[in-house]
């Protein structure tokens, strides 16, 4: 019986704490587009519709492409070095 003295006011205090969470979230715009994510994946990524939608003009670089100028920007940095 006495361990309920302890576990009520914890339950309550989580209780507490869960329900500023949400209104937090709430507030600061997590529930306000739940749509849109579920269905970008159905678009091309190269769609010019879906990139007007995204707010891009251009398509994303390929992977390829993203490794290529990151390697390029190694080298040069390692050549920068002093020796």
């Amino acid at each position: 019986m006495t361990v309920l003295y302890i576990l009520v006011p914890i339950a309550i205090f989580l209780v507490v704490i869960a329900i500023w969470i949400f209104n937090w979230a709430v507030n600061n715009g997590q529930y306000d587009d739940l749509d849109s994510p579920a269905h970008s994946i159905l678009f091309d990524e190269d769609d010019p519709a879906h990139l007007a939608a995204q707010g891009r003009n251009k398509p994303a670089d390929s992977p390829d492409q993203r490794t290529a100028a990151r390697d390029n920007e190694i080298k040069q940095t390692d050549d920068d070095r002093p020796v």
